[in-house]
């Protein structure tokens, strides 16, 4: 089974200059679906922001699913 979670800037702590990381909810829930047998796939919306048209997103997503799925 795999979820699929589209994370907005409220799953994400800021710091400086750095590349924001998830929040302790966002990560316990992600964890406790990964105990469960879950595949979670996390979309991170200052990731999903950068593409600029469905042909991107489409390749995005393609590429997040073959590399989250061949890894699990």
């Amino acid at each position: 089974m795999t979820a699929v979670e589209v994370d907005g800037p409220s799953h994400y702590l800021k710091g400086r200059g750095t590349r924001p990381s998830q929040n302790g909810s966002t990560a316990f829930k992600s964890r406790i679906l990964r105990q469960l047998g879950w595949t979670v796939l996390n979309i991170p919306y200052f990731e999903w922001g950068t593409l600029v048209d469905a042909t991107t997103k489409d390749a995005y997503l393609r590429s997040k699913f073959e590399s989250k799925l061949s890894s699990s």
